[in-house]
This record gives structure tokens, C-alpha cells and sequence, in this order.
């Protein structure tokens, strides 16, 4: 076939979606919308992954917490010294911090006490971050600033485990960058962490050890457990596993929540398997009897089907991108964040699979293409005379 043909047999697909305008745009609307929220789930979900992966890398490589009846307590800062004694163990260091509840908002706060490394990184902050053993101040989060209606150089009051009243000033709040990190983040002194909580001396929140080769820490990590056994080591790959598990059972949740609509659009592709309308079988069968080949019609169709998925595929993927990147996935962001009083307010960045991309695109739009070849084949192969009577 030549070019010329090929054009007619195009020019022709575009004057027939002309004439059933109103029936394609039904088909484009649902086709888009079913792209928009599948596309816009994987888009928010994915990110979060990777905005998660990103944070946790920084993080420590094996961290120890102290069980008692199934519950994580203090652990006793001796350990450390037993622990670094492992071989691969680099450093071990105590962390103090904790989940501070304020009665005032209704929120909680999470209060981490400086180290030498966080006070070291004021990129995040506008202002600067306490030192390890200073007291009085405290770097908030954009979201307890709010909360609490303080700037910089403001204070912020709480209220001890023993009933002292501790007055913070703020002497920094986190930039809106590192709002997904440090939204409800309290900074202080390590000082005034242990007299917030009312630490016993000698003990800890939890200790982070730094290990030289990390392919070693599930070994290190099962000596640690076989010498203390009321501990409970974290291997920070199962904490990304988990944060990747959680996220993909929420984004499947609202999935499920949209089984409706997703019923809807294979509804849809059935029905356009199913058969032809008589004007369609009609057309089909005048076609073949001015000259038209089988050939022709099958590519006509293919035109038909691929110019009303392809146009959906892609109006739903930029809409869902928008929807995620632009405008903070409104519809979706407060089920995979979660619940909590302070919401980060936070953008996130681009991160696109394209593996996922491909399955959407895989999943969508070749059914319909094949939806739209396969009845019209059997109307094609069938005499002409036969198939305009009806």
C-alpha cells in the first residue's frame, strides 16, 4: 500500500471520530480519569519511596533498642562499650529522644537531642541548630512553628514528665525543604532532652552503630542479640523495606477505594469487545464493498482504538504529574502520609519509574486497541451484502 493510501485510510479514522464525537469524548473522559488516578497513586507512592530511601540513607547502619514485654525502653549506655568491642563495629554511639505530647494544639512533637554530626549540618535550617550540651534552646519545625505561632527568637514552653514547666528559645526553624523530615521535629540540648523525659542517669533512647562494612551488619547484628538478648537489633534495610511495604499497601488501599471506577472502564473495554453498533458494522460493510480490504479496515481501526487511548494515556499521565508535582496531590497525599495533627507541607520532587509507567501504559491502552481490531475483523471477513443488511 503507498503512502497516499495510508494517509486516506488516517484521514478517513479522524473524519469518523468527528462523526461519533460525543461517544468518544464519553470513552476519553473515563479512559482519562481511570489514567489520572492509577497514574497519580504510582506517581505519589513512588516518590515517597524514593524520598524515604534518600532520608534513610543517612541514617545509621544497625540500630539497637532495648525490649521489655514486647515494648522498646531506655537502654543502658554500658552497651556501648560492649558493642564497639565487635569486630566491623566502628562507632556506637547513645541517642536521645522521644515523642512529647502537646496538650495545647493536640500534637505531637518528636524531641531529638543535638549530636556533634546534626549540629554540624545547618543547610536545612534558617538560623542555626543547638550544641550537643547546650541548653534553654531548641531548632522546631516548620509545622510546630505554626502550631505554636513562633518565629526565631520566639520561645516555646513544655511541660516536663516530673510537672516542670522548660521555656525554649528558638534559636532555628527548619527550611520548608526538609518539611517531609522535620515538620514536628524539636532540636534541643541533650540536657534538656533527659530532664523533658526524665532520663535515669546512664541510660539512653536507643544506640546508633556505625558499622565499616555494611554487608556485615546481619552478623554483627545477630552477635549483638546472642550477647544481650533483651535487645532488638534494626538493620536499616529493614527499615526501608518497611517503608516501602507501607507505602505500597496504602497506595493498594486507594486503589481499592477506586475498584468502581476501575469496574467502570472494564466495563467499557468489554463492551467494545463485544461487538460493533449497526452504524459501525454498516460503515464497516460499505467500505468493503466500494473496495476496501480487510487490510485497510483492520488499520483503520487500529488508527481508531490507538488515537482515543494513546490521546487518554497521555492527557491522564500529564493531569496525574500535575496533580502530584504542582498542586500536592490534594486527593491522595493525606492517605499515604497518614494521620497526624502537623501535616508537612512539603513538595515533593519528580520520581518516575518508567517500568510503572510502561505496565500502565501496557495494561490500558493495548486492550483497547484490542477491543477495537478484533470485533471489527470479524465484521471485515464477513460478505459485505450480509453485513449492511444487518
Amino acid at each position: 500500500m503507498s503512502i497516499n493510501n495510508h494517509m486516506n485510510v488516517l484521514d478517513f479514522t479522524l473524519q469518523a471520530l468527528l462523526r461519533r464525537k460525543f461517544k468518544n469524548f464519553g470513552i476519553v473522559v473515563v479512559f482519562t480519569f481511570i489514567v489520572f488516578i492509577t497514574g497519580s497513586i504510582l506517581f505519589l507512592s513512588y516518590s515517597f519511596k524514593r524520598e524515604a530511601l534518600l532520608i534513610l540513607k543517612g541514617s545509621p547502619e544497625l540500630i539497637v533498642q532495648r525490649m521489655s514485654a514486647g515494648r522498646h525502653e531506655l537502654i543502658p549506655v554500658k552497651f556501648s562499650g560492649h558493642i564497639s568491642g565487635i569486630p566491623g563495629v566502628s562507632s556506637v554511639e547513645p541517642r536521645y529522644w522521644g515523642y512529647y505530647y502537646d496538650s495545647l494544639v493536640k500534637a505531637n512533637y518528636t524531641v531529638v537531642a543535638a549530636s556533634d554530626e546534626v549540629s554540624g549540618n545547618n543547610r536545612m535550617i534558617r538560623g542555626r541548630l543547638p550544641g550537643k550540651d547546650e541548653t534553654g534552646v531548641a531548632a522546631v519545625g516548620r509545622g510546630v512553628a505554626k502550631a505554636r505561632f513562633v518565629d526565631q527568637g520566639g520561645t516555646i514552653a513544655l511541660l516536663s514528665s516530673s510537672g516542670d514547666l522548660m521555656e525554649f528559645r528558638v534559636v532555628g526553624i527548619f527550611e520548608s525543604e526538609s518539611e517531609l523530615l522535620t515538620a514536628d521535629l524539636l532540636v534541643v540540648g541533650r540536657p534538656d532532652v533527659i530532664k523533658l523525659f526524665v532520663m535515669p542517669a546512664g541510660m539512653a533512647t536507643d544506640l546508633a552503630v556505625s558499622i565499616s562494612n555494611e554487608t556485615e551488619a546481619p552478623v554483627i547484628a545477630g552477635k549483638i542479640r546472642a550477647e544481650f538478648p533483651d535487645t532488638r537489633p534494626i538493620l536499616r534495610r529493614e527499615i526501608i523495606r518497611t517503608y516501602d511495604a507501607v507505602f505500597g499497601w496504602r497506595s493498594g488501599l486507594i486503589v481499592t477505594l477506586f475498584a468502581g471506577a476501575l469496574v467502570a472502564f472494564i466495563i467499557l473495554a468489554w463492551d467494545k469487545a463485544s461487538g460493533l453498533s449497526a452504524e459501525e458494522k454498516k460503515e464497516i460493510g460499505i467500505l468493503k464493498a466500494i473496495g476496501w480490504e480487510t487490510s485497510d479496515i483492520l488499520e483503520m481501526k487500529f488508527w481508531e482504538g490507538l488515537v482515543i487511548s494513546l490521546s487518554s494515556f497521555l492527557l491522564g499521565v500529564i493531569l496525574a504529574y500535575l496533580h502530584v508535582y504542582f498542586f500536592g496531590a490534594s486527593l491522595f497525599a493525606p492517605a499515604l502520609k497518614g494521620w497526624s495533627v502537623i501535616y508537612p507541607d512539603f513538595r515533593l520532587t519528580p520520581f518516575i519509574d518508567p517500568y510503572q509507567i510502561v505496565m500502565l501504559l501496557v495494561l490500558t491502552v493495548i486492550p483497547y486497541i484490542a477491543s477495537t481490531i478484533i470485533p471489527s475483523w470479524k465484521a471485515a471477513i464477513t460478505d459485505p451484502d450480509e453485513v449492511v443488511r444487518g
